[in-house]
């Protein structure tokens, strides 16, 4: 069961983002677990996860799980727009021994209540009796996943673990935190409030490049600390974020390109010497 702070990672592209960047990940891994997370949840949005092919998510899952090497947990993010891709990462999530799996509605359709309960419980059919979270982020699928589809996959999904809720302001959030289930901040701004009203941890995307923030937060909840990381996010989403995730990575001396994948897009000059003030 995942738990703490847990760093949603990004994924190490090389050649304009057109490519995995395989030597990266060791380090990366590395970085992340120095810095005290509890778990790595790869190929989630700051992963660029829906931008990779299923070939490449499912060499970055196998990559991370070497990489991480039983030092922490390791969750793979597996939603994708069809059903079918989606069982299919799933499967191989827990085929190659991840210790979790998150899946998110799929965008651009708003599906209604009984396609996305068949949806999450054929993916959480797929890997069990791994744990299976929710990813619910409605900014990103385009809608919320309503309640009772969650209370139906309590009632029918036995490996059903707990959420992964992005969503903000808290209003958004609140009605996620469900007694019996182990809920995951995705906001940094709402880490500190979260935990207090009982969450597991946070799913942090900040956390991939500034894993000491997040985990010193999810350590010590006070409202100031979360007020520093979420100013913090808040700066750095200002920009490509996850080319800016990339390039603070660097700075702090992992080797990790800023390459993205495409079509998001690098940083410009102004933008890079905005992530130096910021690490500064």
């Amino acid at each position: 069961m995942l738990h703490g702070a847990v760093a949603a990672a990004v994924t190490p592209l090389r050649a304009a983002g057109t490519e995995i960047d395989s030597d990266a990940i060791g380090p990366y891994a590395d970085f992340l677990v120095g810095h005290g997370v509890d778990g790595i949840l790869a190929l989630g949005t700051t992963g660029e996860g829906v931008l990779l092919t299923l070939a490449e998510r499912r060499l970055v899952a196998e990559q991370f799980l070497a990489a991480a090497a039983g030092r922490v947990q390791v969750a793979v993010h597996c939603g994708a727009q069809s059903t079918a891709d989606t069982v299919a990462l799933a499967a191989h999530a827990a085929e190659i021994g991840a210790d979790a799996v998150a899946v998110i509605a799929p965008p651009y359709y708003p599906l209604g209540a009984d396609e996305l309960f068949a949806h999450f419980e054929a993916a959480a059919n797929a890997c069990a009796p791994l744990p299976f979270y929710v990813y619910e982020f409605a900014a990103r699928s385009g809608y919320a996943i309503p309640l009772d589809v969650i209370e139906r996959l309590r009632e029918r999904v036995p490996n059903l673990a707990g959420l992964k809720v992005s969503d903000s302001p808290w209003e958004k959030l609140e009605p996620y935190l469900l007694d019996g289930l182990h809920i995951f901040v995705g906001a940094e701004s709402l880490i500190a409030r979260g935990l207090a009203a009982g969450a597991a941890g946070a799913v942090s995307g900040l956390a991939s490049a500034f894993p000491d923030a997040v985990v010193a937060l999810v350590r010590d909840p006070s409202p100031e600390r979360g007020e520093r990381v979420g100013e913090l996010r808040a700066s750095l989403q200002k920009l490509s974020f996850q080319a800016a995730l990339k390039t603070a990575l660097a700075l702090r001396g992992v080797p990790i390109a800023p390459d993205v994948r495409a079509p998001l897009r690098p940083l410009r000059d102004d933008e890079r010497a905005e992530v130096a003030r910021l690490l500064s």
